[in-house]
């Protein structure tokens, strides 16, 4: 089964939305999560973004789906979706996709949440990576990151960021043996 990664920003506790959107608005972050997710070393091939439905319907219409990336949608329900989105039923069902129908054309896969999705994403086996990124303040958030340093360890940090008066910076963690 095809390898994944995690891609995040967190607040102090852990908080990753609210009311469906993102608490902040970090140009700093947006950009490293567009570099991160469709950085390919082959011209042949395309990153994967899955995510949930909540998350899809969080996204500005126009950047969805997200551009220069294939994007499978975790949903349970019959909708109806651009041409060029898959959708899944399940986060095993889309890395089942991944490796039965586009494994030839996919080079990363990255889970990019919601909560629900993120917490099947982070017990699951070939979860292998998480990047995050970590917001030095607190929001008023009503959805949460699940813990993960019982799981996962620090690969590496970047030197910190201001933006908006807030300080963030990048951190990379691998799931431990």
């Amino acid at each position: 089964m095809f390898p994944f990664s995690i891609i995040v920003a967190v607040d102090l506790e852990n908080g990753i939305g609210k009311n469906g959107g993102l608490p902040w608005h970090l140009s700093g972050d947006m950009k490293h999560f567009k570099d991160l997710t469709t950085s390919v070393e082959s011209r042949d091939k395309k990153n994967v973004v899955i995510m949930g439905r909540k998350t899809w319907d969080s996204l500005p219409s126009k950047i969805k789906p997200l551009p220069e990336r294939m994007n499978i949608i975790l949903t349970r329900k019959a909708l109806l979706f651009p041409e060029g989105v898959f959708q899944s039923a399940s986060l095993n069902g889309a890395l089942d996709l991944i490796n039965d129908h586009l494994k030839g054309r996919v080079e990363k896969v990255f889970v990019i949440g919601g909560g629900e999705i993120f917490n099947e994403a982070l017990n699951h086996p070939h979860c292998h990576k998480i990047y995050l990124t970590q917001i030095l303040s607190k929001f008023t958030c009503d959805t949460f990151f699940p813990p993960f340093t019982h799981l996962f360890q620090t690969l590496n940090e970047s030197p910190h960021y201001h933006e908006h008066s807030l300080e963030y910076y990048f951190a990379e963690y691998f799931r431990k043996e």
